[in-house]
């Protein structure tokens, strides 16, 4: 009896949630916000600012590997997990889980849409249900700005995206007030009050 109690506490490993993500990953990503399955416990898994995934401290080569437990993440409240049918696992995220590291633009002027892709291969429109949001870093004073990307799960947009989405900002009137942002799938997300733009 009490080996099997033990034996039910057990933390999974990143070989076994693989896995069950191999099972439930054939297309596209799964229903992981349908699913409530027991915690079982932290993994040693850290994705960090730059979007690189860690296992036991060593960088995860593989993208394969990587995509596989992208699609089953999921946040609840302001922590993160990887999902499956049968477990649920909480692992570390420095900043975002995912980097957008480009963007391409269908149309022009207040008829363009911003297609973002993702480090592991995700493509979103920016529009009302993936909106574009700008803090402002504490340390550096710099921006971070972030596309939400599905369910909760946002990515930070890379510098380099960043500085190509500055160069096709405009300013327009918004809640009244003039606004440096962004305009696409005939939204205009606001990046930074006009006034202060220096």
């Amino acid at each position: 009896m009490e080996s099997e109690n033990k034996k039910q506490t057990e933390i999974p490993t990143a070989e076994g949630i693989a896995s069950a993500a191999r099972k439930v990953s054939k297309k596209g990503h799964p229903p992981v916000h349908l699913w409530d399955p027991p915690f079982c416990g932290n993994l040693d898994i850290r994705i960090a600012r730059d979007g690189t995934w860690y296992y036991l401290g060593t960088p995860i080569g593989r993208f394969e590997l990587v995509k596989l437990f992208s699609s089953i993440l999921r946040k609840d409240e302001d922590k993160y997990f990887l999902v499956t049918p049968a477990e649920k696992v909480g692992i570390k995220v420095d900043d975002a889980p995912f980097v957008a590291v480009d963007f391409s633009v269908v149309g022009s002027g207040n008829n363009q849409t911003l297609i973002f892709e993702t480090h592991v291969g995700d493509t979103v429109k920016l529009n009302n249900e993936n909106p574009l949001r700008v803090t402002i870093d504490q340390n550096s004073g710099e921006p971070k700005p972030y596309i939400h990307i599905r369910s909760g799960l946002e990515a930070l947009i890379d510098r380099k995206s960043f500085y190509r989405l500055i160069e096709i900002c405009s300013i327009k009137t918004h809640d009244k007030e003039e606004w440096f942002g962004i305009c696409s799938n005939k939204n205009f997300f606001p990046i930074i009050l006009a006034s202060e733009l220096s």
